[in-house]
């Protein structure tokens, strides 16, 4: 196991852009406060959304598309470096109005509300990729 203390720098809380892209406002928020590295929880609804699967056999994402409205019902993630960009790491929970839920990374949904915090760390963290998982993680 790797692992570091973090101190924390800031704490926000932002409301979302109707028709902007959960993710970008994240990345765009991160990139407001100057965050390097940081920890949100977000709640809300979308239009509709591409998440993805990791395929730990095979080591690849799969899609998982969704073109209606969703509910968010748990939003959670943090920011890093990765490739000299901010990355915003999103897993969602998302309901339809059958209360059926799909959930997995979040590539990217239209938003129609959204309500995230953002808890900023002082110190930035940089995503390597990983040989073990071929995954891009952080430490």
């Amino acid at each position: 196991m790797n692992y570091s203390e973090v101190e924390t720098d800031a704490e926000y809380v932002a409301r979302l852009e109707t028709g902007a892209d959960w993710r970008a406002e994240i990345e765009s928020l991160a990139a407001e406060v100057d965050a390097g590295a940081a920890w949100f929880t977000a709640l809300g609804a979308v239009q509709d959304a591409e998440l993805a699967f990791y395929d730990q056999g095979d080591l690849e994402y799969y899609t998982i598309d969704a073109d209606e409205p969703l509910e968010v019902a748990s939003c959670v993630g943090n920011v890093a470096w990765l490739d000299d960009e901010r990355f915003a790491h999103t897993h969602v929970v998302l309901s339809d109005a059958d209360g059926e839920t799909i959930s997995g990374h979040l590539n990217e949904a239209t938003v129609w509300a959204g309500e995230v915090y953002m808890r900023v760390f002082e110190d930035d963290l940089v995503r390597e990729y990983d040989e073990t998982t071929a995954l891009d993680l952080w430490l």
